[in-house]
């Protein structure tokens, strides 16, 4: 067993891997890809565009060398690869947003709590901000925008593929509740022209909304509310992307309700979210885990747990359908009586 190999040094290795992340943000922050984009340079080259010190920039980027984003060559100069080039600003479902929210405070200042957060059993969120993490992003501008553009981001790189993984050709209108921006609903609005679309989510997120991007017979409208209270009625589907994973059982039971009373008899709820697998293989869910516990009160959930909430509102699982990512589409439907 090399030293490299050792229980040692992988302890060591992992001890220090929370600078990955603050490395992934500083490239992000100072947008190193943009400047990579069209010519490999050397860090002294690519510190004066960017205005940084050169051989600190080289240190930074050595190290991410190691996990593939950046590359350097026999000369010295710097390269972007597949995974740098999705730093761009200006990439194609460029993921520099996604990467910015996920290593904002909101998300790291509480992962020093994780102790804490065990120990008592909830989120100790607000003893680091003044709010919950919902209301904090509705109070703080600058939170807020940075967590609704990088969950768009995030959703952009799957969106068109869960999209396609379902078969909506059934519905004639679809509710997308929480649906934020709306990437996802522009897909399969894409896909299914007919389909009448709503997105339904609160004031201050649909401003943003990208509803115009798609335009095609069945029409789409943005409808404000809070899922708490009410959704939409009279909806084929109700979908709820990336929504149920942010709450606690018992609040993820009340917006399953709300939708329960919106659903005609023959409707369909269509939870996308991760659905942990049995075992220890790594999954991309059991690491947004941690996020879940830290910041907010919710989780990511095995099937079991998912038929568990459904039922507490009323709903059956009818199946589970894995897609092209991570995600999983939980279908389902009211129980009878």
């Amino acid at each position: 067993m090399s030293g490299a190999q050792t229980p040692e040094f992988q302890l060591l290795e992992q001890s220090v891997g929370y600078f990955y992340s603050a490395a992934l943000r500083a490239a992000a922050l100072l947008n190193i890809a943009d400047h990579l984009a069209g010519s490999a340079k050397k860090p002294d080259e690519l510190a004066e565009s960017a205005g940084v010190h050169g051989p600190y920039l080289h240190r930074l980027l050595r190290f991410l060398a190691t996990r593939d984003v950046f590359a350097e060559d026999d000369a010295g100069r710097f390269h972007l690869t597949p995974s740098a080039e999705l730093l761009r600003t200006d990439a194609p479902r460029s993921m520099r947003s996604a990467v910015l929210m996920l290593t904002d405070q909101v998300f790291w200042k509480p992962a020093e709590l994780l102790d804490e957060t065990v120990r008592a059993g909830a989120t100790r969120f607000e003893e680091v901000f003044p709010a919950p993490f919902f209301d904090w992003l509705a109070q703080d501008e600058q939170a807020g925008d940075a967590f609704h553009f990088g969950m768009a981001a995030m959703s952009d790189s799957e969106n068109r593929r869960i999209a396609a993984d379902y078969d909506f050709s059934g519905c004639s209108k679809l509710v997308d509740v929480g649906g934020g921006q709306g990437g996802f609903l522009v897909e399969v609005l894409r896909k299914s022209p007919d389909l009448h679309g709503v997105l339904f989510d609160e004031e201050h997120v649909l401003a943003q909304h990208r509803l115009g991007e798609v335009r095609h017979s069945g029409g789409c409208e943005a409808v404000i509310g809070d899922f708490f209270s009410a959704v939409p009625p009279g909806a084929d589907a109700y979908v709820l992307k990336r929504i149920l994973h942010d709450w606690d059982d018992e609040e993820s039971t009340r917006i399953l309700a709300r939708c329960r009373e919106a659903m005609d008899p023959d409707a369909r709820v269509l939870v996308i979210d991760a659905v942990i697998p049995a075992g220890n293989e790594p999954h991309p869910g059991k690491a947004l885990d941690m996020l879940l516990m830290t910041s907010l009160s919710g989780k990511e959930r095995t099937k079991a747990e998912f038929e568990a909430v459904f039922a507490g509102a009323g709903l059956s699982v009818t199946r589970v359908i894995p897609t092209s990512t991570p995600l999983s589409i939980v279908e389902g439907e009211r129980e009878s009586g």
